[in-house]
């Protein structure tokens, strides 16, 4: 299996809380920036697609926060998909500093109808460019 999808990452001192670690919600962050820059490698440099009528919103993150990051860690943010529907699409993804995991997760991205806000089918070029990319599609 080839390497998932990877940015760096360097945490600043805007990324931190009073004690000078990274909070919580800022994983968070830096997983929308790695599923970003994938679906950009992959020919889309739009995370949504507004001039479509489509946006691609997250549905669900289950997220475990295994070790802190503190201010000037350098870390890399990964992005690989797992699963790819009709609608939606789903992520696990990591965080490293060097050879260690300090946090991971799975995010579903659902494509929806701008107007609605109801999930429909992604155009076909992405689908099959995220179904190419899939680990287990």
């Amino acid at each position: 299996m080839s390497e998932p999808f990877s940015i760096p990452i360097r945490v600043y001192i805007e990324d931190t809380d009073a004690g000078g670690i990274v909070y919580y919600v800022n994983y968070l962050k830096y997983m929308e920036r790695a599923r970003t820059e994938l679906v950009r490698a992959l020919g889309y440099d739009k995370p949504a697609m507004p001039q479509q009528g489509l946006l691609l919103v997250v549905h669900s993150a289950e997220v475990q926060y295994r070790r802190s990051a503190i201010l000037d860690d350098e870390l890399r943010a990964t992005a690989a998909v797992a699963r790819v529907g009709r609608a939606a699409v789903t992520f696990v993804q990591k965080i490293w500093r060097g050879s260690e995991i300090i946090c991971e997760g799975v995010v579903k991205v659902a494509c929806v109808d701008d107007a609605s806000r109801k999930p429909c089918a992604f155009p076909q070029p992405i689908h099959q460019a995220l179904k190419a990319a899939s680990q287990h599609s």
